[in-house]
């Protein structure tokens, strides 16, 4: 049974940082592409920030590059979003997603992913 679990969200002042955490187990690792998506209220789920499953390729939202920084760690099957300079209007229910694939894509679409955690409420407040 595939499991993504989120943790590390919280109540920041803005210009504050947070660092989100998601452990995956029953899949194997290393053959997944990993992702960070957002959902705040009345607005649509959101891509973040994208990891392949190396590490070594990543991508990010326009609204969150240079201050987020997404990383892996393949030998302990988690995953890691540093959110540095937080804004209120970051306010929103992190989710991560994993989706089974080799081939580096920037995968923005939710349908697109195969497992999803039950998210992880980051509140910033001005």
């Amino acid at each position: 049974q595939v499991r993504l679990a989120e943790s590390g969200g919280g109540l920041v002042q803005a210009g504050g940082s947070l660092r989100l955490s998601c452990a995956a187990s029953g899949l194997t690792f290393i053959h997944y592409q990993m992702a960070w998506f957002r959902q705040a209220p009345d607005k649509e789920r959101e891509l973040v920030a994208l990891i392949d499953w190396s590490g070594r390729n990543t991508y990010y939202g326009d609204s969150v590059k240079g201050r987020f920084n997404a990383s892996r760690d393949n030998a302990k099957d988690t995953m890691d979003l540093q959110m540095n300079s937080l804004k209120s209007e970051d306010t929103a229910i992190y989710y991560c997603a994993a989706r089974k694939t080799l081939t580096w894509t920037v995968l923005t679409t939710p349908r697109q992913y195969d497992y999803w955690g039950q998210g992880t409420q980051v509140t910033v407040s001005s």
